[in-house]
């Protein structure tokens, strides 16, 4: 299969992030509501599950602009052998999902507290969020979370990628072609989607709780204390809750993630074969 260039994975991770986060949404917003200590009613039930999108028109687009650009990049110069390849995937990957978590992290503080109403119902629930969060903490408020985020996220795509290659390799093998469609490849990222997914959701429910809490003193608080918290007065399978949404956000999101950026970079690679020929220059 080809490698994209590097202007290719930033322009395609960048569209597929955003018209992914967009889509799915609604989704995100319930498994957040069910993760949230307040319960599912009264951090908001079913109204309003687009609170909070403006964030992501903020984060989507810069987020997997860069997860695309450093994991590609990675990829196609590491020194690791062609045999060892899903070895090459997990760590183009974990590195590229930890600069990702930089970008990102912000706008998903923003977006979790805005999605439980955590400051309150307004017309501009980001704004809101983004000044409380800004005036009781500073710029450090943002990042609250990122360590359980990036503990989240870095087993999520250690999973995800590796398989979701193994997958296009694979299913190319069997239906003897070079390149996939986009809609094939986008099913082998629905399966590596939903196996991440499932495997790592404790650490999205004590994400969603990080991010959350607005206590005083929170600074000293470690993930640790949270998990002990949640044992003590909800019990383990507290961990696991919004486990079924998750799942099926990430195997759809996995299918129209990774769908459409193969999608927009095969567009690109088309584009770019013609302007050659159109142009007569050498791009």
């Amino acid at each position: 299969m080809s490698s994209p260039t590097f202007s290719q994975s930033l322009l395609a991770g960048a569209i597929a992030g955003t018209a992914a986060d967009f889509i799915f949404f609604p989704i995100d917003t319930i498994k957040t509501r069910l993760q949230s200590a307040q319960g599912f009613l009264n951090a908001g039930g079913f109204r309003g599950i687009y609170y909070g999108v403006g964030s992501i028109i903020v984060g989507g687009a810069p987020g997997g602009a860069a997860f695309f650009a450093i994991y590609n990049y990675l990829k196609q110069n590491s020194p690791i052998p062609a045999h060892l390849a899903p070895v090459n995937h997990l760590i183009s990957g974990s590195a590229a999902e930890v600069i990702s978590c930089l970008i990102r992290v912000p706008t998903e503080v923003v977006k979790t507290r805005s999605q439980t109403a955590t400051f309150g119902k307004s017309r501009f629930p980001s704004l809101i969020a983004a000044q409380k969060t800004y005036h009781a903490d500073g710029l450090k408020g943002f990042y609250r979370g990122f360590g359980i985020t990036v503990a989240r996220d870095v087993p999520f795509t250690a999973i995800e990628f590796p398989l979701y290659e193994f997958l296009k390799v694979r299913l190319a093998r069997y239906l003897g072609r070079k390149e996939l469609q986009p809609w094939e490849a986008g099913c082998c990222g629905s399966v590596a989607g939903g196996l991440g997914a499932a495997a790592t959701t404790p650490f999205d429910v004590l994400k969603t709780r990080v991010m959350l809490d607005v206590r005083g003193g929170e600074a000293k608080r470690s993930y640790l204390f949270y998990f002990r918290e949640i044992r003590r007065n909800e019990g383990i399978k507290v961990l696991f809750a919004g486990a079924v949404p998750r799942i099926l956000w990430m195997a759809a999101g996995g299918a129209v993630w990774l769908g459409i950026y193969e999608f927009t970079v095969q567009e690109l690679e088309k584009t770019r074969q013609k302007v050659p020929r159109v142009t007569g220059d050498i791009l």
